[in-house]
């Protein structure tokens, strides 16, 4: 057998046929250069039937003959279109629950299986309404009165103060930022931590991080800010230096740097379910970026101070506190915003509890309870965290608290740090420096305070697992954002303490 094999001067193949015919295409005359290398015998020769022999990996014996390769089959599910592939995962999922329920009845002894599909469809439903925010999870009135033995405990320990932390959405893992610019890995049931390791300027400057000159080599990785995405897949952190950084959290390799904002980086949160990240500094910008696609998306403006605090759940609605004594409601869609302003103080921190409910804290003491068809909050509890030894109780029974004096001599200890809520449930919790952390059940139109969970320090962030079981505080000798206060005796780490469900 023949092969055509002339070239032009150029190294190119020279074609055959009148110009512009498609009669005769090279491209299927032409054998590649590796079976062109090799002499065969006439009766070796076979035509190209798979990719594998046409790239080179064809089997052979020892003395170099060909042998057959068998052909590898198609992947059944290749033409499946996304609505096939939605209802045959659906389908192995359906088959999954039944096959555990199976069990449970083979062990309780009872044959009966009519209730099997009625019961996991109302099982699901429940889950999709309390995962959508449609129906409120009953979490705070189960929770109950910690024991004496029962108490924070340290897990983790950080050589400064503890600014974030959060959780996986299993609630196995968690993740700390620190002001000495260390980041965290850590197993929730071991204790078990794993460290972040920043890489060389070459690398971070590959990755889209603008170096600015002259750097402040000291305080450049000083983070200050901590999100993790729903997924498991990465970690955002930020701080000083005025970017956000992208980290895999399966192999802990730092993949992307975001420029942008123009000061520091002071808080971000993932939208629940996509790759969406949020961010807000103190250029009193909040940025929204595509983690998957390492873009930019937008900007949304509105603060006149700096933004300290941000929440988003599944919609594309960012809540955001800031400087200047505003809370914003930001539509990321419509560029458009709602303003709500506190009554005479600073907000610290903020989440959401619903898509229309929110919870902040103040640098006042105060926690309040915001809705959003009212500009003011629905509820105030002032001077949440003042100490007793001061006289002035918290009082959460009066309307509004309009009856009590409100603590406004602006000391370090009584400011709201942290707020954070038990998503989808009825359970928050609130933290400042006044040595504890309070636990609050959110009612129609009101918060009651539940119990109080002795901590000393300064509780600069809050995550409760999912399960409501426990709760993780990042703790420290200082505020946040500065050194406004010190409480030498208290020990910069992480701090978990068990919640007992009824």
């Amino acid at each position: 057998m023949k092969y055509n094999n002339e070239k032009k001067k150029g190294g190119g193949s020279k074609r055959g046929g009148k110009k512009g015919s498609n009669e005769r295409d090279p491209f299927f005359e032409e054998e590649p250069k590796k079976r062109r290398k090799v002499s065969y015998d006439d009766d070796d020769i076979e035509s190209i039937d798979s990719d594998a022999e046409e790239n080179g990996f064809t089997g052979g014996d020892e003395d170099g003959r060909r042998v057959d390769v068998e052909v590898v089959e198609e992947d059944e599910f290749a033409d499946e279109t996304v609505g096939e592939k939605k209802k045959r995962l659906t389908e192995d999922m359906l088959n999954r629950l039944r096959e555990a329920k199976r069990r449970e009845r083979e062990e309780a002894g009872d044959d009966d299986d009519e209730d099997d599909d009625e019961s996991i469809k109302k099982m699901l439903m429940q889950k999709q309404q309390e995962e959508s925010g449609r129906i409120r999870r009953v979490i705070a009135s189960r929770v109950q009165e910690p024991l004496s033995t029962d108490g924070f405990s340290v897990i983790v320990k950080h050589r400064r103060s503890v600014v974030s932390v959060a959780l996986s959405d299993d609630d196995s893992r968690g993740f700390s930022a620190s002001k000495d610019g260390t980041v965290m890995h850590w197993d929730v049931s071991s204790g078990k931590t794993d460290k972040y390791i920043w890489p060389s300027d070459e690398i971070l400057k590959s990755h889209g991080m603008k170096m600015r000159e002259p750097r402040n080599k000291k305080h450049s990785r000083e983070s200050l800010a901590l999100a993790v995405s729903s997924d498991g897949r990465y970690l955002a952190t930020g701080g000083v230096d005025r970017h956000v950084h992208i980290w895999d959290v399966r192999t802990r390799e730092h993949v992307q740097a975001f420029p942008g904002h123009r000061n520091t980086v002071s808080c971000l949160c993932f939208r629940y379910g996509t790759s969406e990240l949020y961010s807000g500094s103190f250029d009193r910008n909040v940025k929204v970026w595509n983690v998957e696609d390492k873009a930019f998306v937008t900007d949304n403006f509105g603060h006149q101070g700096e933004v300290l605090a941000i929440d988003v759940l599944r919609k594309e609605r960012a809540l955001t506190v800031g400087r200047d004594r505003t809370m914003l409601y930001h539509k990321v869609p419509e560029t458009s915003r709602m303003v709500y302003r506190a009554p005479a103080s600073s907000l610290e921190s903020c989440c959401f509890i619903s898509d229309n409910e929110y919870l902040s804290g103040s640098d006042n003491g105060t926690v309040a309870l915001w809705g959003m068809l009212k500009k003011k909050p629905v509820f105030i509890v002032k001077n949440a965290h003042r100490d007793k030894t001061d006289g002035i109780t918290t009082n959460g029974i009066l309307e509004n608290g309009d009856h009590e004096p409100v603590n406004n001599d602006c000391s370090a200890s009584y400011w709201v740090n942290s707020v954070a809520t038990c998503r989808g449930s009825d359970l928050a919790a609130s933290g400042a420096g006044n040595g504890c952390v309070h636990l609050w059940a959110v009612e129609t139109n009101a918060i009651r305070k539940l119990y109080e969970l002795p901590l000393t320090g300064f509780v600069n962030s809050l995550a409760f697992a999912k399960s409501g079981k426990f709760l993780i505080a990042g703790v420290g000798q200082e505020t946040r954002f500065g050194r406004w206060g010190s409480l030498k005796s208290a020990e910069n780490g992480v701090a978990i303490h068990p919640l007992r469900l009824a």
